[in-house]
C-alpha cells in the first residue's frame, strides 16, 4: 500500500488568482517570544491550493461546500494524465484508452486528470489548461461524479462565462482543482479528498490522499452522521 498526497504546501508564496486573497499566517503566540505555546491565524483565499468548489460559487443561492455529501469526495477513483498545450481545453479525445474503458465501463465514479500545465503551485502561470463542457457532460452521462484537475480552475483563468462550471452545475458533479498529480501513474486508486465543512463556503480546502492498493470503495450517495442538528 502506498499513499500518494496531492495537495501543495500552504504558505505566503502560494499562488492564488489575481485579485485573490492570498495566503497569510499571522502568529499570536510563540515559544521565541516567552509564550507557554505556539498559536496563530490565517487569511486566505478558500480556492487555495488544492480545493473543491461549491455550487455556491459559480450559481447564485447554490449550496455551500459544508452541504455537499461527503462520499463525493471518498472512494474509489481512476487517474490518468493527458497530453495539452498550455491554455487548451482537456476533451474527450485526450483520454487514454484505459481511461475510456474505465469510464465507459462504468468501473470508477471519479476521475482526476492531470495536465502538468501548471507545475508550480508557487509560480503562478495564467496558461493552464482547462477542461471542454462536452467533456463534463461525457463523464456525467457515464456515471463520473466527481472531476479533478491539476490547475487552479476547470476554466481559464479570463473566462467570464464559465461554461465548463456551468456544465458542473447542470449534471450537480463534485470537482477538485489544484490537486498535483506528478509523479503518479494513470490506474484505480482509492481518494479521500473531504473538503473542510466551511458554512455556505464557495469552496472548501482539503488535504487530498490517494492510496494505492486499497480496493475498498463508498458510495458516494452513503448516508453519513454529523456531529451538530444539520446534515447532508
Amino acid at each position: 500500500m502506498r499513499i500518494y498526497d496531492l495537495s501543495p504546501r500552504l504558505s505566503e508564496r502560494t499562488g492564488v488568482f489575481p485579485g485573490d486573497v492570498g495566503f497569510r499566517r499571522e502568529t499570536a503566540m510563540s515559544f521565541e517570544a516567552g509564550h507557554h505555546l505556539a498559536l496563530s491565524a490565517m487569511t486566505t483565499t478558500l480556492h487555495i491550493g488544492s480545493h473543491a468548489d461549491s455550487p455556491g460559487h459559480y450559481v447564485r443561492r447554490g449550496a455551500g461546500i459544508d452541504r455537499r455529501a461527503l462520499g463525493l469526495y471518498v472512494g474509489q477513483c481512476w487517474v490518468t494524465s493527458v497530453a495539452v498545450e498550455r491554455g487548451e481545453r482537456v476533451a474527450k479525445s485526450h483520454l487514454s484508452e484505459a481511461t475510456l474503458a474505465a469510464i465507459e465501463g462504468h468501473q470508477v465514479s471519479r476521475i482526476l486528470i492531470g495536465t502538468g500545465t501548471f507545475p508550480d503551485p508557487e509560480q503562478w502561470n495564467s496558461d493552464f489548461a482547462s477542461l471542454q463542457p462536452e467533456l463534463i457532460h461525457w463523464l456525467a452521462d457515464h456515471g463520473v461524479v466527481l472531476i479533478g484537475i491539476d490547475t487552479p480552475s476547470v476554466d481559464p483563468e479570463t473566462s467570464k462565462t464559465l461554461e465548463a462550471h456551468a456544465a458542473l452545475a447542470a449534471r450537480d458533479l463534485a470537482v477538485l482543482e489544484g490537486i498535483c498529480l506528478s509523479g503518479v501513474s494513470e490506474g484505480r486508486y482509492f481518494l479521500s479528498a473531504a473538503p473542510l465543512k466551511i458554512a455556505d463556503g464557495d469552496a472548501g480546502p482539503l488535504r487530498a490522499l490517494l492510496i494505492e492498493g486499497f480496493d475498498g470503495d463508498v458510495a458516494h450517495d452513503v448516508p453519513v452522521t454529523v456531529c451538530e442538528d444539520g446534515g447532508e
